[in-house]
């Protein structure tokens, strides 16, 4: 107790020079939690984002993987509904599971002809249970605040899906679906393409086959034909009505998806031929259960003779990897300035010290103060100006980001296609936090070393006769 006494003495001494080597550490301190509560939060919303697109876990067909993008109907799962079954009624995942559902990945082409122009533009399609996902938009196991861009579907009309904000600005669907900053340039009859023959075959295939019929819940929205060529090869359409375009995030995707009702999708690709899925997206209530549920289904499909490839979210969406690898090796990167400033700070302080307080050193050891115990004291203050800077960063740092939470900041995050408010995940980070604390206090102290231990092995006479 009497060595923390002296010590907290000895750093009040100077109090400017103390007080400048605290705030070193205090910023250091503020810094690192800051940056790590956003960063926090950037990961839980990528990772709330593509739950809810694709689940924790799907199951593929083996190969569908690394080779079904070039032709998914040939890596369809045959009894998807009993893998379905063996999967929602197992002992071990069925309390882990939040959903379970077919979906089904297609590509083909869509054409509208209801317009001033025609258009037709290949798709990436895909389709899925109605309900199944609403529910999964709903799973929020992290509480963050993402932006709602998609309206549900109804389960008991196959006919109506959504598309991408950029796949609907080029099938000319801005009026219509009110699509902002997408000006429809009205083109004059004699400056209008002349269809060319594939689009005439298009146009007589759907004339030929798509359903006549109207339904009053489409009043209002545009109709698209989807052309695809069934497993068996032969080409098919099926009319598709357009209830919204949601942005997707990224351009590639809004030029390109089209989500649709599962029973629309195989459909199309399967024609009459027995309908099949090309995936099973299991769903988790908790995501640290993912890798227990990830071995269980393994072995479940093994114990069946089931020759189904597993995937996790981080497989099947490699821009989360992508940002969680970045945004950590920016983390590291700031966490070696801030500890490397409080280091060189430290030094500097604890080496003034040394020197001002020489002779004092001198006289100490004279009165049989051995050298383990003057590097100890000097030991002491480092420690205790670490630990007072880091505990008043923890404490700025946390009403920082309690200010920036409720500040009404908006941005716009990695694959959101719109803006959000700008948080601070700091509450409940207990282990950054203890972390970054334990980290700069030994910083501190280490850096108090050298110092203490030139102190240390100062010769009594030579120390007596400094002035």
């Amino acid at each position: 107790m009497m060595l923390f006494k002296i010590g907290f003495r000895n750093i009040l001494r100077n109090r400017r020079r103390s007080a400048m080597t605290g705030l070193a550490v205090l910023a250091g301190t503020q810094a690192i939690l800051l940056f790590g509560g956003f960063q926090a939060n950037v990961f839980q919303g990528l990772e709330t984002g593509a739950v809810q697109r694709t689940g924790h876990l799907t199951a593929f067909r083996e190969g569908y993987f690394l080779y079904g993008a070039g032709n998914p109907s040939a890596y369809g799962i045959d009894d998807y509904r009993r893998v379905i079954s063996l999967v929602s009624e197992d002992r071990v995942l069925k309390p882990l599971i939040n959903v379970v559902t077919p979906t089904l990945s297609l590509v083909g082409i869509a054409g509208n002809y209801s317009g001033v122009t025609s258009a037709a533009k290949t798709f990436l399609g895909v389709g899925f249970v109605p309900s199944d996902r609403a529910r999964m938009r709903t799973w929020n196991e992290h509480g963050v605040t993402l932006a709602s861009a998609e309206p549900p579907l109804k389960d008991d009309d196959a006919s109506i899906g959504f598309v991408g904000l950029g796949i609907g600005r080029i099938l000319g669907l801005c009026g219509p679906l009110r699509i902002a900053n997408c000006p429809q340039m009205p083109v004059p009859p004699s400056e209008r393409p002349v269809p060319d023959a594939a689009s005439q075959d298009f146009r007589d295939l759907q004339d030929g086959d798509a359903p006549k019929e109207g339904n009053p819940s489409h009043d209002g929205m545009p109709r698209l034909d989807l052309l695809g060529a069934t497993a068996n090869g032969a080409p098919n359409v099926v009319g598709f009505y357009v209830s919204s375009a949601n942005p997707q995030g990224v351009k590639e995707l809004d030029e390109n998806v089209i989500g649709m009702h599962l029973s629309l999708a195989q459909q199309l690709v399967y024609g009459r031929s027995p309908p099949k899925v090309t995936g099973i997206t299991v769903q988790l209530r908790r995501t640290e259960d993912l890798a227990m549920a990830h071995s269980r289904l393994n072995a479940l499909f093994r114990e069946n003779g089931m020759k189904l490839d597993v995937r996790d979210f981080g497989d099947l969406n490699p821009f989360y990897v992508q940002v969680k690898q970045f945004f950590g090796s920016m983390f590291l990167f700031i966490a070696v300035i801030m500890g490397v400033i409080v280091l060189f700070t430290i030094v500097n302080t604890m080496t003034m010290a040394v020197l001002e307080r020489t002779a004092e050193i001198g006289t100490t050891r004279a009165l049989g103060v051995k050298r383990n115990g003057i590097r100890q004291q000097f030991l002491l203050e480092g420690a205790l100006l670490g630990a007072l800077g880091a505990t008043a960063g923890v404490i700025l740092a946390t009403v920082a980001a309690l200010a920036i939470n409720h500040a009404g900041i908006q941005w716009t995050p990695p694959a959101n296609a719109q803006a959000i408010p700008f948080q601070v995940a700091l509450w409940g980070r207990t282990a950054l936090m203890v972390g970054t604390w334990i980290a700069l206090t030994l910083i501190a102290t280490l850096a108090a070393w050298l110092p203490a231990n030139r102190a240390a092995k100062l010769q009594i006479v030579d120390a007596l006769r400094h002035v």
